[in-house]
């Protein structure tokens, strides 16, 4: 980073990269060398820009997303700790609706447990009793991952900015109260177009997808910006993430919570190919 454009300029043109990139549809080199070495606040930063511009331009915030929940991941990227992104209301996908070909760049699909809150959870040290009250019900979620930066060559800084490589979410329909399932030790199966492509349980996730759901709460009331009733959490992957492209189906099974399934449409071209 150039030291004459400061912090501000700095986070201000990552974040005019990286809504270039979402604009056109054509990734970008990581940003990491545009921000200080490591600046996961600055990250932070440019994230915030353009989720603030999103709310001003109309789009309607629905709740947050966790990532780097697994360990192996985190040791890749060389963190320590989970990150969090922004939920919009147009990156809801209703199950049988099809992802749109050309929608998402270079997607990849991992299952979830989201929760979806009944009250506000404004506490900077919440305790597992506080989320469990707080909490309306689960719902087993698929996160639709996709980066804005080219060949998913990305640092902590570049995904953060990028909020936390988020693409579009698909929930489950039917609701299941806390006291109904065990979290921790619910097991996870994820197919592609029929073959089994990723397995987990609740335990792969910080141990529990209630720790993950503990860690954003406390993260985010910290910044003044507390969850609150309504908001969606996914509380971050069961399991290994698998790519996707035009025509796959993805169906995961979460036990205790049931099913939730997305599917890709072809282009136009592909069709016409394969006529």
């Amino acid at each position: 980073m150039n030291a004459a454009d400061g912090p501000s300029g700095a986070v201000a043109k990552v974040a005019a990269v990286l809504d270039e990139a979402a604009r056109t549809g054509i990734s970008c080199p990581p940003v990491r060398s545009l921000l200080p070495e490591q600046d996961v606040e600055a990250a932070y930063a440019v994230q915030r820009l353009r989720v603030e511009r999103g709310v001003a331009a109309g789009r309607r915030l629905v709740g947050r997303k966790i990532g780097l929940t697994s360990p192996a991941v985190q040791r890749q990227l060389g963190v320590d700790r989970p990150d969090f992104g922004a939920l919009f209301a147009d990156m809801a996908v209703p199950q049988g609706q099809h992802v749109a070909a050309g929608r998402l760049m270079q997607p990849k699909v991992e299952a979830e447990v989201a929760l979806v809150l009944g009250a506000d959870l404004p506490q900077s040290d919440p305790t597992v009793a506080d989320l469990l009250r707080a909490t309306a019900f689960a719902l087993p979620a698929l996160e639709i991952v996709d980066s804005r930066i080219a060949g998913w060559d990305i640092t902590i800084v570049d995904t953060v900015a990028d909020n936390a490589s988020c693409g579009l979410f698909v929930l489950g329909g039917t609701p299941v109260p806390l006291d109904r399932v065990d979290l921790r030790a619910v097991t996870m199966t994820l197919t592609k177009n029929g073959e089994t492509v990723s397995e987990g349980t609740g335990a792969d996730c910080l141990g529990s997808p209630l720790t993950a759901a503990l860690w954003l709460a406390s993260a985010l009331a910290g910044l003044g910006d507390p969850l609150r009733a309504g908001d969606i959490v996914l509380t971050g992957a069961l399991g290994p993430m698998a790519v996707a492209a035009e025509g796959d189906e993805f169906t995961a099974r979460i036990e205790g919570l049931g099913t939730v399934g997305v599917a890709f449409a072809r282009s136009a071209a592909a069709e016409g190919a394969g006529a």
